[in-house]
């Protein structure tokens, strides 16, 4: 076991550095009929009275208030838009996860790792601390929130189905709470994986 700045990293024999499968992204949101989640969008503004409806009969005051309800209606699209992006995001993750599970196993210097009655050892949350630790994602994905994601949900929802505050407020709060759970299923403790032993590419499908 090594420990390096408070981490726990598993020990590997020898030197090599150890190829992983490729981390395969569908990352783009890919709304069909984008014109029908913004008008989804535009009835969640106007059914959760997002903007207080005006008691006077100034146009200019009644425009303002359109402005304003429209703005709120591109908002909750690019949240909606972010949240589907983040799932995806975390699809791919948890099966390149499952891939990585099946390479560690087949692989004799590498299949101990995995295993709960040895001390330290790694868990499918270190898979996701190893992304992390190489910046494998981009600048505005966050992982733990990708994964939390699609671990709440199988399939991303329509926007239909969430409340302005979720999309606005609690997504994150959800998502890593999820995630937060899912890695404390592993025995305690889990050690994380040495980044400069292990090598991937990542693949973007949607290119």
């Amino acid at each position: 076991m090594e420990i390096v700045g408070g981490r726990q990293y598993v020990e590997i024999g020898g030197d090599k550095t150890h190829d992983l499968p490729p981390l395969l992204l569908r990352t783009s949101p890919g709304l069909q009929r984008l014109d029908r989640v913004f008008n989804l969008a535009t009835s969640i503004v106007e059914s959760e009275d997002m903007v207080v409806p005006s008691h006077t009969e100034d146009p200019a005051i009644d425009h303002e208030l359109d402005l304003r309800r429209l703005d709120l209606a591109v908002q909750l699209v690019e949240e909606y838009k972010r949240l589907v992006t983040h799932w995806k995001w975390g699809d791919s993750i948890l099966e390149w996860i499952r891939q990585c599970e099946i390479t560690f196993d087949t692989r004799p210097e590498l299949r101990a790792l995995l295993r709960p009655d040895l001390w330290p050892h790694a868990g499918r949350c270190s898979f996701v601390t190893l992304l992390e630790d190489k910046s494998a994602a981009d600048s505005e994905v966050d992982v733990e929130r990708a994964v939390g994601l699609r671990l709440t949900f199988r399939q991303p929802p329509p926007i239909s189905f969430f409340s302005n505050q979720f999309l606005f407020l609690l997504q994150s709060t959800v998502a890593s709470t999820a995630f937060q759970k899912w890695a404390s299923l592993n025995p305690t403790p889990v050690a994380s994986l040495p980044p400069e032993r292990f090598r991937f590419e990542v693949v973007d499908m949607t290119a």
